[in-house]
């Protein structure tokens, strides 16, 4: 019989827990002993350490051919708001970021119907000509799988021009839920979750490295969530190539599934749900507090329950602001270190590559 006990029985004996353990804490009303069996994994893995990095989101376009559900960021071309970032504006971000301490320039963006493939490789020159330094994390799955299109290229051939141009990792985005049912509600025009998987496969082949994200607090159920978790973990035994988990809160504002009765994740579903990856996913190195969209304070208690990451500086991020996200737009270095001590933990800069730079 599945108990808290027993799941803590093979948690502290280092034995994966399966689903319907998963789902036993789901259901769980002591959050508390959950999120203490999460503490207790993390400390295990990386002692009280949390990380964070100096980095520069660029959302160089929200035009694009996809009208996901959840997604109050993309725009058609000739719809108001709509904007498409050039070259010039692109180089003066990431010099603006570099001058500032970043390490890193991440970027996402809709899947714009006139760019040619060509200018999303001038893109990453750009960075790279800034500061060999900058590392550039880019593009989903579904860009990388749009990509592959416009250069009539197959995957590895696409992904090799990509990295010969500056790429260094993907962001993980794009997964959002990836059992088909949920996906059809959220977002049929994407790829399916299948293919998500199979272009992360390819990419960590490839020799890159990548995030994994979960938007959750929507349509799904706690049981979508695990099947989710389950395929990561399943991959991440095959290839080794994410480095970190992100569940992304689901924010209601300015999109078709704002009207739900569930109107994205509270702190207590927030918390649970980033502690059970915790557990869950035994092979996953870090799970990261996306405080963007967690919220600032609720990403500061989550240390207390499993997470070892907090992200980074950030600065204009668009999507998760769009869609109604309360956070600040930026934080500085300075900022997340005091609130990583505050949560009596150590705070240690990193690189996109969890390489640590400095212990504050």
């Amino acid at each position: 019989m599945i108990s808290l006990a027993s799941i803590a029985e093979k948690v502290h004996a280092g034995k994966r827990i399966t689903d319907d353990e998963a789902l036993f804490l789901f259901n769980s009303r002591d959050l508390i002993a959950v999120g203490e069996l999460a503490a207790a994994v993390n400390r295990r893995r990386n002692g009280d350490r949390v990380f964070f990095n100096v980095n520069r989101h660029i959302n160089h376009t929200n035009i694009c051919v996809n009208r996901c559900a959840f997604c109050a960021f993309s725009r058609t071309a000739d719809e108001s708001g709509a904007y498409c970032y050039d070259l010039d504006e692109i180089r003066n971000r990431a010099t603006e970021a570099h001058a500032q301490g970043a390490t890193e320039i991440h970027i996402v963006g809709g899947l714009h119907p006139d760019l040619p493939f060509d200018f999303y490789l001038a893109m990453l020159r750009t960075v790279k000509e800034v500061s060999l330094d900058l590392h550039v994390k880019a593009f989903t799955a579904v860009e990388i799988d749009y990509l592959a299109q416009l250069a009539g290229l197959s995957l590895a051939e696409t992904l090799q021009e990509l990295k010969g141009a500056g790429l260094g990792s993907l962001p993980g985005g794009g997964a959002e839920i990836l059992g088909e049912a949920v996906r059809q509600k959220l977002c049929p025009e994407k790829i399916s979750g299948e293919r998500w998987l199979a272009i992360m496969e390819e990419v960590h082949r490839a020799g890159l490295k990548s995030n994994a994200t979960m938007l959750f607090g929507h349509v799904e159920s706690f049981a979508d969530r695990i099947d989710h978790m389950r395929r990561l973990r399943e991959l991440q035994d095959r290839t080794g190539g994410f480095q970190v988990f992100i569940p992304l809160a689901f924010q209601r504002e300015n999109n078709p599934l704002g009207h739900l009765k569930r109107p994205g994740p509270g702190g207590v579903d927030a918390l649970k749900t980033l502690a059970i990856a915790r557990i869950y996913l035994d092979n996953f190195a870090n799970i990261k507090a996306y405080w963007v969209m967690l919220g600032v304070k609720t990403a500061q208690v989550s240390l207390a329950f499993g997470v070892n990451d907090l992200d980074g500086t950030v600065v204009e991020e668009k999507i998760g602001h769009d869609a109604g996200a309360a956070s600040p737009q930026t934080m500085r270095r300075e900022e997340i270190a005091d609130l990583i001590r505050k949560a009596g933990r150590v705070p240690v800069e990193r690189d996109t590559l969890y390489n640590e730079l400095r212990v504050y």
